[in-house]
């Protein structure tokens, strides 16, 4: 129910808060009354949305290849919108045990022949002895995004985000911006921070057992004290359809780091391949003048 007119407002399940078709008031629902989950956390908007839209046209204006039209219509376009996205943090203690081999590189003299002359030359062999030990990390915040609704590519390059600035979760955060509930269920989100664990202890491993070059046969990992947090981080998010093409671009509302599907000037990249052919071919009349073949 709207505050300000009383209208009943409908909101889809995954959006959680709006603004009221009928007074322009925003309108905001609990995040999390369609979820087992309720937020705990959220970063709150430090730029707005002119802010976040200069960020973007200043990035689209440094791909050299984007049709120019874009950036106008981008900077006079409709405005961007601020949503919440979901977001599970993941701790974890981790005590790892690992069996593999050790490479240190030596090398072996060798007599080859080259265009019918004897040459001695050093040949690089791998003497690989075993290893095994242990390795301990504490992960903290391994961030997870909890929706399929921006592609991960985008999300991802929009990191680092300064976690350390988390405010509890409290509804009147939301006012006048969108927000989604998650669709990733939590069990779900932790698979997928197991395999960031994984992949980060497999680097600790290889540290671990030195040398020139490393061979891991086995990892055995016990994880304890896991712990996890629902939070919400801001993106402005701006799509524009241009010349029967659609764009998103994705804008952290922390930082203003933008991200986007990169858009292609076909008029450009012919004008640069033309200027590349015809810079080739200057530089071969020069080099055959000087050879004489001219």
């Amino acid at each position: 129910t709207c505050t300000s007119c009383g209208a009943q407002v409908e909101l889809g399940s995954d959006t959680h808060a709006a603004e009221c078709p009928f007074c322009a008031s925003p309108v905001v629902t609990d995040t999390g009354t369609q979820r087992h989950i309720k937020p705990r956390a959220l970063l709150p908007f430090a730029l707005d949305e002119a802010t976040a839209r200069r960020a973007m046209t200043d990035w689209l204006g440094r791909l050299w290849f984007a049709p120019n039209g874009l950036q106008d219509y981008a900077r006079k376009g409709r405005q961007m919108q601020g949503i919440y996205v979901p977001y599970w943090t993941f701790d974890a203690d981790t005590k790892s045990t690992y069996r593999g081999e050790r490479g240190t590189t030596y090398y072996v003299t060798q007599t080859v022949i080259r265009d019918g002359k004897r040459e001695t030359v050093q040949v690089p062999k791998i003497r690989w002895t075993p290893a095994s030990g242990r390795v301990a990390r504490f992960f903290d915040d391994v961030l997870i995004l909890a929706s399929n609704s921006l592609p991960k590519r985008f999300t991802e390059a929009l990191e680092p985000w300064d976690l350390a600035a988390l405010v509890p979760y409290s509804p009147e955060y939301l006012a006048g911006f969108r927000a989604e509930g998650y669709n990733l269920e939590l069990e779900h989100g932790f698979v997928e921070a197991r395999g960031r664990m994984d992949a980060i202890i497999a680097r600790d491993v290889r540290f671990d057992i030195g040398g020139d070059h490393q061979q891991i046969h086995e990892i055995d990992t016990e994880v304890s004290d896991v712990t996890f947090k629902h939070i919400l981080l801001p993106v402005w998010l701006a799509a524009y359809k241009y010349r029967g093409e659609t764009y998103r671009f994705v804008v952290n509302g922390r930082t203003g780091r933008v991200q986007g599907e990169r858009p292609w000037s076909a008029w450009k990249i012919a004008f640069a391949v033309l200027i590349g052919a015809l810079v080739a071919g200057a530089i071969g009349y020069v080099v055959a003048l000087e050879q004489g073949v001219l």
